[in-house]
């Protein structure tokens, strides 16, 4: 059966590709990527000759029928995608369309934007006693609506580091939803563009979320973290460690050596 494949390309680093990402990429006879959403450095190692399709002005419909169109011809096929393909990354559609035409699909998972923001601060988003929990989500916008039972002051209630994304247009409204359960000094990350080149990346408390983001002018790829363990990066965490590898711990491969 004819296959595409479907790639999350990460937060926009070339160098946070995935191996098997990068092999597909360098020998793709067609590429179909989110320009609005990928750098173009992302494409820098494709083979001489590929054909690059922007798709930011394109409809479903007229992404898979030119997929389609380049698959049946016997040409290998990359469809990319930002950050990782299982968060809001509408391949749901994309899949379904394409099996309709009973062409194959393979998946090449990628880093989320959350992650390659946890290693640039230097941070573990599940500190021990402090917070065991990730949240990803993301407020209701016109292209997608949150369940009721997922508002985002409803998942607040847990405390737990909460990664927001698509909200810097609904700054205001999400930090209001926040605090109703989150401390006031609650850290909370904001970061712009991550794996970009012009990435910025701004550590405040909870109640300056929203006037950093107007300041800064952020309406767009930004990406906050709200979570205690972001405490940490300025040495006012809990100090707390993990019994995994604390000398009293015994487990299947190690006895306590106390």
């Amino acid at each position: 059966m004819p296959q595409v494949y479907i790639i999350g390309v990460g937060p926009g680093d070339p160098d946070l590709l995935t191996v098997k990402a990068q092999k597909i990429i360098a020998t793709a006879d067609a590429i179909f990527y989110a320009d609005s959403l990928i750098p173009d450095r992302i494409l820098h190692d494709t083979r001489p000759g590929a054909e690059i399709i922007k798709t930011s002005h394109q409809t479903l419909e007229q992404i898979v029928a030119e997929i389609v169109d380049r698959v049946r011809s016997g040409l290998i096929v990359a469809r990319l995608h930002s950050g990782d393909l299982t968060l809001y990354s509408a391949i749901t559609e994309q899949i379904h369309a394409l099996r309709a035409e009973s062409i194959a699909v393979e998946l090449v998972p990628g880093i989320g934007a959350f992650q390659a923001a946890a290693a640039r601060l230097q941070v573990e988003l599940t500190v021990p006693d402090v917070v065991q929990t990730i949240i990803l989500t993301r407020p209701t916008g016109r292209a997608s609506a949150v369940p009721i039972a997922e508002d985002l002051a409803s998942l607040a209630a847990h405390r737990s580091s909460l990664c927001l994304y698509l909200a810097a247009r609904h700054v205001e409204t999400a930090q209001a939803k926040l605090l109703q359960h989150y401390p006031p000094e609650t850290p909370v990350a904001i970061c712009f563009r991550v794996g970009w080149e012009d990435e910025q990346i701004w550590v405040v408390p909870l109640t300056e979320m929203a006037l950093v983001t107007t300041q800064k002018n952020l309406v767009r790829t930004t990406m906050y973290i709200i979570s205690p363990a972001l405490a940490e990066i300025h040495g006012k965490g809990s100090q707390t460690r993990s019994q995994l590898y604390h000398p009293q711990h015994q487990h299947i491969f190690r006895s306590s050596t106390m």
